[in-house]
């Protein structure tokens, strides 16, 4: 008879489950925030447990997780409206090499190794560091490596000037841009307010993409 119990519940716990992750979004495993992994390993603890103790009924079984679920769903809410929220939740990209040069600060603070970064430079074809435009080193753990462009006198590497409504002024300024010609740029696209924009990057071909929220 028991062995009966534990089937059903761990059949309840599983839809159970599909039920909450569905609510929580989709995300790949590998683009997963420390947020999300740590919650993701309380649920699956906590299912486990009521799957196995009988004697724990489904509402007290349920009730932490629940807890959990809403708690993720309103951090990632929280996020979505607060570019300093998401980056205290998700992290920053970190730059570990400009234009061939390695930046031993930027690895020492990320705790990235030199084995690390030579194995995942040999993963992207490039043979050389000398050779790497840009790496960052991404909020999700993968290394983004951009190889240099012998043909452009420039770094090709599109920096964004606006996201989620807000300018990111050293990108500005790193592109020798100012304030005052990406407002005339964004007037030309028919948009009077930088909140109202989503994504604007200037493209390596040298047109400005702009993304308008709710477009």
């Amino acid at each position: 008879m028991e062995i009966w119990t534990m089937v059903l519940r761990t059949i309840v716990v599983y839809f159970f489950l599909l039920i909450v992750l569905r609510m929580m979004g989709k995300r790949e495993i590998g683009e997963l925030s420390v947020l999300d992994f740590v919650i993701s390993i309380m649920i699956a603890e906590l299912a486990v447990v009521s799957v196995e103790d009988t004697d724990v009924s489904y509402i007290k079984a349920f009730a932490p997780i629940i807890v959990l679920s809403l708690l993720q769903i309103v951090l990632a809410w929280w996020s979505l409206k607060s570019e300093r929220m998401r980056h205290i939740l998700d992290g920053r990209p970190t730059v570990l090499i400009r234009d061939g040069n390695i930046d031993e600060k930027a690895m020492k603070k990320q705790r990235y190794n030199f084995d690390d970064l030579l194995m995942q430079i040999r993963q992207k074809d490039i043979k050389d560091v000398s050779d790497v435009e840009f790496a960052i080193l991404e909020p999700s753990g993968e290394l983004s490596v951009f190889e240099k462009n012998e043909e452009a006198e420039e770094l090709s590497y599109p920096l964004p000037f606006i996201i989620d409504g807000h300018i990111h002024w050293e990108h500005l300024m790193k592109s020798g841009k100012d304030e005052m010609w990406l407002r005339r740029e964004l007037h030309k696209a028919g948009i009077d307010y930088v909140k109202n924009v989503s994504y604007c990057v200037l493209q390596e071909n040298g047109v400005l993409y702009i993304d308008e929220k709710n477009d």
